[in-house]
């Protein structure tokens, strides 16, 4: 596998290579901030952009159609990076991504932001999953955490500093600099990556072969699906026409799917994904990662707000620590995983992840500020010694030929587990409230009511139980993923020699 790794060209000496690769260390966190400040940026800047352009009923698929469009790409750049190279996979990505922060910058109304956002998300479907295959390509084996953890810390930063930095450009600058920003981060990063990553040619026994169709399938197919997950619930009850619609459409061409891909020559989404032992495994896995993370992510804020009485500023911290000590464990697990192995590290880890979450239910009522933001820290630190070696070590039992599919399999079974997983807890949150206040409302309507003041003793209390219900389901997420990696995952991955 050491003839697997992208040449860092000018062979003049060790110095220059290790620099080289620095550079394109450099432009891996770039681009992987590219896609991280996204979301959190643009979320605090909702008020100011509706309020410019109007259309508050379908802001929320300003970041629906963003993740539907990562979600559903991520398959086909990660075939793509194992037919042609990862380098103009990333190139044009960030092209791409970049092309979209310029249009949004354009928009004139909500109609064609959104679907700028959608161009956007075209990009950072392939800035996600390439950006974690290079840096496996990177790295041997007894290195990559340090790559990982790198990415991590970028992560991190982003999700504190993000929602900061939109709430500053849409107050003392304008909105629309919330895409502009990114027109320079993006080009040192493109610059970087055509200067400095140079892969060796690879000889193939045919010309390469693109499946268009299954590329097409996999796109209408998870696209539909995930709208329908997306606005299940939201935009139309789960059993009407339009939500049926769509569930019965999705599984017919996800049927479709499954016919073209068995009689393609290179499948998009290739059978042995699922053969084999651990990459199912831990493609289930971090799909109950994604799954479970809804819980803090979306819950946790508007508990803060209305249970513990916190202002917004405060109730992002309460959530924000997680990201603090997630890549600091996803930095120390590697000391675990050679002792006991990727299994077994991420069986600890969700582990102490699922009595974690188990606990939150049971914090005094209405309790004090450091003690979820306790949990959170010790919830953090437990997923990190989860995903890391998981991530690390199925990228390990693969070749280079075969890393873009493996790493973007696990990234799109992430990617879909946080959206079920946002409608799944949705749901259980607004059968809660509904059932303590007669149906008088939903985690929406009380979600906007927190602006008007003090929040009603019965509210509160009925918030509480709404989000210690939705904690309860995350922790058996977590079991589910404890249950799928002690069934299905070898005990010692198939690890394949630097």
């Amino acid at each position: 596998m050491g003839s697997t790794t992208p040449a860092i060209r000018g062979g003049a000496g060790r110095r220059q290579g290790t620099g080289r690769r620095g550079a394109v260390v450099a432009a891996l966190m770039l681009s992987m901030a590219l896609a991280a400040l996204d979301s959190t940026v643009v979320s605090t800047a909702v008020p100011q952009i509706v309020g410019d352009l109007g259309g508050f009923s379908v802001f929320s698929w300003l970041f629906s159609g963003y993740l539907l469009a990562v979600t559903v790409t991520l398959p086909v750049y990660g075939r793509l990076s194992d037919t042609f190279g990862r380098k103009p996979v990333l190139v044009v990505g960030a092209a791409v991504f970049l092309l979209g922060s310029l249009l949004c910058a354009g928009a004139w109304n909500m109609g064609a932001l959104i679907a700028f956002r959608i161009v956007q998300g075209l990009g950072g479907g392939a800035l996600q999953g390439t950006v974690q295959t290079l840096a496996a390509d990177l790295y041997p084996l007894a290195e990559r955490p340090r790559i990982q953890s790198r990415l991590s810390t970028v992560w991190a930063v982003s999700a504190v500093a993000g929602p900061g930095l939109g709430g500053v450009l849409a107050a003392y600058a304008d909105w629309r600099w919330i895409f502009l920003i990114n027109l320079p981060i993006g080009a040192a990063a493109l610059w970087l990556v055509v200067r400095h990553l140079h892969e060796p040619q690879r000889e193939r026994a045919h010309p390469a072969r693109v499946d268009w169709a299954g590329a097409l399938a996999v796109f209408a197919c998870g696209g539909v699906l995930l709208t329908a997950l997306v606005q299940g619930g939201v935009a139309w009850p789960w059993l009407s026409a339009p939500s049926l619609t769509l569930l019965g459409t999705g599984l017919a061409l996800a049927g479709v799917t499954v016919a073209v891909e068995r009689r393609a020559a290179e499948p998009v989404i290739p059978g042995w994904v699922w053969r084999r032992r651990t990459i199912a495994a831990v493609n289930l896995s971090l799909g109950a990662l994604g799954l479970l993370m809804v819980a803090p992510a979306v819950f946790l804020p508007t508990y803060a707000q209305s249970v513990l009485g916190l202002a917004p500023v405060a109730a992002g911290f309460v959530l924000s620590v997680w990201t603090l000590s997630w890549p600091a464990t996803a930095a120390l697990s590697q000391h675990v995983y050679r002792r006991i192995g990727f299994r077994d590290t991420a069986l600890l880890g969700i582990g102490l992840a699922a009595l974690i979450l188990c606990a939150f239910p049971f914090l005094p009522y209405p309790g004090s500020w450091w003690q979820p933001t306790l949990l959170m820290l010790l919830l953090g630190g437990a997923l990190g010694l989860f995903q890391l070696p998981l991530i690390v070590g199925v990228q390990s039992t693969v070749g280079w030929s075969e890393r873009g599919t493996t790493t973007a399999s696990v990234l799109f079974c992430r990617q879909t587990g946080q959206t079920l997983g946002a409608s799944l807890f949705g749901a259980v949150a607004n059968g809660v409230l509904a059932a303590r206040l007669g149906g008088a409302g939903d985690l929406d309507s009380v979600t906007r009511a927190l602006d008007g003041g003090t929040v009603p003793e019965a509210t509160r209390r009925a918030i509480a139980d709404a989000v210690h219900a939705v904690y309860l389901g995350a922790a058996g997420a977590a079991a589910l993923a404890f249950v799928v990696l002690l069934l299905v995952a070898p005990r010692r991955f198939p690890v394949l020699q630097d």
